[in-house]
Order: C-alpha cells, then sequence, then structure tokens
C-alpha cells in the first residue's frame, strides 16, 4: 500500500493547503482520534446529525478511532506518530475513515469495505486503494456470481470522483450538521448498487 500510495499523500496535503477549511485545519493540526474519542463531546450531538449517526456506527460494531488508530500503528515500516505535516494527513485520513463510511451509507462488510476503499480513491487518487478495490472485485467475482459486486465497486470510486473533496473539511463542524444535508451539499450519492446486494451476500465466502 504504502509503495503504491507514490505521491498521492504529499498532493493532497498540497491540495487541503490551498483551501481555507483545510488550511485552518493544517493549522491546527489537532489530532481527530482524540476528539472522537470524547464520548460527551458525541453524546452533545444532535439527534439525525453526522455524529450521531456515527456515535451509533462505531457502537453497533464496538469500534473506536483509537482501535483504528491501534490497528494502523501495525503497518510495518511506518511511523504512523511521526512530528512531520505529512504524517499528520495520513493520520487525519485514517481517522475519518469510519466518517466516511458513515457520510457514503457504506458498512463494515468486506463488500462495503471494498467500496469505500474505491471511493476513497476516486477521492484521493491512491494507487494503494485502486488496487485494494481490484482485488476485491475479483475476490467476489470469482467464487460467487449473480450479484453485481464489480458494478457496486466501480459506482462507490465514480461517486467518489464526483463528490466534493472530503480530506479538507472541518470535521468537528460536519458532525454537527444533519447527516441528510451534509451529504446532499457534499454531492454524495446513493449507494444504490450496494444496497441492491442482500446483507448476506455481502461477505467474500470462505473457501
Amino acid at each position: 500500500m504504502r509503495a503504491l500510495s507514490g505521491r498521492s499523500f504529499a498532493k493532497g496535503y498540497a491540495r487541503m493547503l490551498r483551501t481555507p477549511q483545510g488550511g485552518r485545519q493544517a493549522y491546527l493540526r489537532d489530532e481527530f482520534a482524540d476528539r472522537l474519542h470524547d464520548t460527551a463531546w458525541l453524546e452533545s450531538l444532535p439527534p439525525a446529525s453526522v455524529g450521531a449517526a456515527y456515535r451509533d456506527f462505531v457502537a453497533a460494531r464496538a469500534i473506536s478511532a483509537y482501535g483504528l488508530a491501534e490497528e494502523s500503528r501495525k503497518l510495518p515500516d511506518v511511523n504512523m506518530d511521526a512530528a512531520h505535516p505529512m504524517a499528520w494527513y495520513v493520520r487525519r485520513l485514517r481517522d475519518v475513515h469510519d466518517i466516511w463510511h458513515v457520510l457514503t451509507g457504506y458498512g463494515t462488510d468486506t463488500l462495503g469495505e471494498a467500496c469505500l476503499v474505491a471511493f476513497s480513491h476516486g477521492q484521493t487518487r491512491n494507487a494503494g486503494f485502486a488496487f485494494i478495490a481490484a482485488g476485491a472485485a475479483w475476490q467476489f467475482e470469482k467464487p460467487r456470481a449473480g450479484q453485481p459486486y464489480a458494478r457496486a465497486i466501480a459506482q462507490a470510486w465514480a461517486h467518489g470522483r464526483r463528490a466534493a473533496w472530503l480530506p479538507a473539511l472541518d470535521y468537528e463542524t460536519l458532525l454537527a450538521r444533519p447527516l441528510d444535508a451534509a451529504r446532499a451539499e457534499l454531492n454524495i450519492r446513493p449507494p444504490t448498487i450496494y444496497d441492491a446486494v442482500p446483507p448476506g451476500a455481502r461477505d467474500v465466502p470462505r473457501r
């Protein structure tokens, strides 16, 4: 993944600096995982908001921003905690991963993760995301036919391309916004093909 990333992180960080919201976030350089771990703050967010949906999303799956951060530290040859602007940007993308799940409507099943990876490539042009999404599409199509797996992943990529650019957002403000309004403002379209796949068919079967 790291080898395939090329200059996408550097380009993304530079693009972030060119936006008013992103420039401010980069200046503050807050660690967003800390904010997402603030249970009292999450509980204070309005019903039907992005933050309320995120709170329910992680609670239902017994996951957390800190858990995701800890998993990222297991990656070989990567210092996720480096005191460097680029490392902060990569951590930022990591920390908003589950918020992107909420915004896009993709679950944490195998197909949902593959779709979110494809959406992420549409956003970041990171070749590593493209490689993972293509591999997932192949995994699905080989052992099981009859469901539009590849089309769901392709639609996710197209949605990522068409949506507003998400890495530079002020997420603390976004989480207080109504979820439906946020999706409309960011031009995030419904995952209609993914939704058409029965939940029981969204994981790669064991061989």
